[in-house]
């Protein structure tokens, strides 16, 4: 708290809060879907106005409140340029067929005596290729809902695997969006948060599987699989699948693995991708850049154009075109503007101390690790219900508890693991969410009517409770750093 400042009031600090929700809960009865690409962006802007107006009746300088602001979009920019590589990976990735070739081959696990089992995995290793739940779901999981529908399955359990596999797969994916925002809020980075997530969300989907195969062993099935067949065909015959591009793919993880940072594995991969899509796919870079004369200029144009804008396979399969389309570095900046937005928002919030003041209003200092991640968790779920958005779900609770977190010697992977395994996995859940919504729309299956079956969404917000409470992979800072951090903290003062 700078001079002549006063403490923010409890009613004051909840006014941003409370203007922020309503204003989202009408964007999305009035844009609907379109409520993330804009409406939601500028909802967070004025909702920073009005915490801004409040700080200034604290005592606040308009340049206090903005270097708030630019210090917290600064704390976010390696979140952003993580973002933009991915774009241009999953763009490379696309085109040179090894996302094509991940999905031609998890098709060959479809089995139909353990069909939910199946497609419980085939969704997942889907979505791990795209990093998208909601292009899977709408592309692969229309085809298994219409094949498990043959069979005599319920739409509701099929959609609860369809669901459960695709949200397991976005987000142990370093290509979501999701996994990407949760450890920008949180203070981590990505691939500690994958990791760290492991811990909770192998056990989940194991569990998930578990009681998919018992439900899958009561029912009678039958052996209709022409719509992945025909998926499959339109990849074979658009793409040459070749185990050799999992090599791509493999070069990324072997980095990974000797500790690279996440930035320059990922360029590494985008490179290796390009490679791979100009030796392997000739068809597909002359189709995507229209030149036929000049191989040369031919890769150069369409190497770029993937990396930076739209690439739109046409395959003659209108699904398998959504499933192949990708928006290189310019897909990502919807996100990227939500996180600016929302940025704002937060530093405002921080540097008045409303932030601070919400969470010590229902904080105990002197209560467990478990107990804050469960409210943490809480929160997350609370945020989906009411601001209908799975972005907001991350950012707001990300913002509100990162300090809490900190000041009790967490460190920042336990916060973006519960982010996820609460704010990112419910958001289908709720009818009225943007994520209920779509699903529903793009299966034809009713949220009331699969949402029980979701059980890998439904289990993973209690795994991350569990794991705080019995006090599992709860990790700390030592005694050295929590001294260095408090000396930081004292220094910024």
């Amino acid at each position: 708290m700078t001079e002549n400042t006063r403490p923010p009031k409890f009613i004051e600090s909840l006014i941003p809060i409370v203007a922020l929700i309503a204003l989202l809960a009408f964007n999305v009865f009035v844009f609907k879907d379109n409520a993330t690409g804009g409406p939601n962006q500028i909802a967070l802007l004025f909702a920073a106005v009005i915490a801004a107006s409040i700080g200034i009746r604290q005592g606040f300088s308009w340049s206090v409140l903005q270097s708030g602001m630019i210090e917290s979009i600064k704390s976010a920019l390696g979140a952003v340029l993580i973002l933009l590589i991915i774009g241009a990976l999953s763009g490379t990735w696309m085109i040179s067929g090894v996302v094509p070739t991940m999905i031609y081959y998890g098709l060959d696990i479809l089995n139909p005596s353990f069909f939910l089992v199946a497609t419980c995995i085939i969704c997942a290793i889907v979505a791990l290729a795209t990093g998208s739940s909601w292009s899977t779901i709408a592309t692969v999981g229309i085809a298994l809902l219409g094949i498990g529908s043959v069979m005599g399955i319920g739409e509701g359990m099929i959609a609860g695997a369809i669901i459960s596999g695709a949200y397991f797969g976005d987000k142990m994916s370093p290509l979501s969006d999701t996994t990407n925002l949760a450890p920008a809020m949180a203070g981590t980075d990505l691939f500690t948060h994958i990791r760290y997530m492991t811990y909770t969300t192998i056990p989940t989907l194991i569990i998930t599987l578990i009681i998919f195969l018992f439900l899958g062993l009561s029912l009678d099935s039958k052996t209709d699989v022409a719509g992945i067949e025909a998926m499959q065909q339109t990849l074979g015959q658009t793409f040459m699948i070749s185990p050799w591009l999992f090599l791509v793919p493999a070069v990324v993880i072997g980095l990974i693995i000797m500790k690279w940072d996440a930035l320059p594995a990922l360029f590494f991969g985008t490179i290796a991708g390009g490679i791979a899509a100009i030796i392997a796919q000739p068809a597909i870079v002359n189709q995507l850049s229209g030149i036929t004369d000049n191989y040369f200029m031919s890769s150069y144009t369409t190497f770029f154009t993937a990396i930076a804008s739209d690439s739109a396979i046409e395959t003659g399969n209108t699904g398998v075109n959504d499933l192949l389309s990708t928006g290189g570095m310019s897909g990502m900046l919807n996100t990227i503007w939500l996180v600016i937005c929302s940025m704002c928002f937060g530093g405002v919030m921080e540097v008045t101390g409303m932030l601070k003041k919400i969470t010590s209003s229902f904080i105990n200092t002197q209560e467990s690790a478990g107990s804050l991640i469960a409210k943490t968790a809480g929160t997350c779920i609370f945020f989906n219900a009411t601001t209908s958005d799975q972005y907001l779900a991350i950012v707001v609770p990300g913002r509100m508890f990162s300090k809490e977190f900190k000041d009790r010697g967490l460190k920042p992977e336990n916060l973006s693991r519960t982010l996820e395994d609460s704010g990112t996995v419910t958001s289908p859940l709720i009818p009225w969410n943007t994520c209920g919504a779509y699903h529903a729309g793009v299966l034809g299956v009713a949220t009331g009517t699969y949402w029980m079956f979701c059980f890998f969404n439904l289990i993973s917000p209690l795994m991350t409770v569990l794991y705080g409470l019995m006090n599992i992979r709860i990790r700390r800072y030592s005694k050295e750093e929590m001294e260095a951090i408090k000396a930081e903290q004292t220094r910024k003062v």
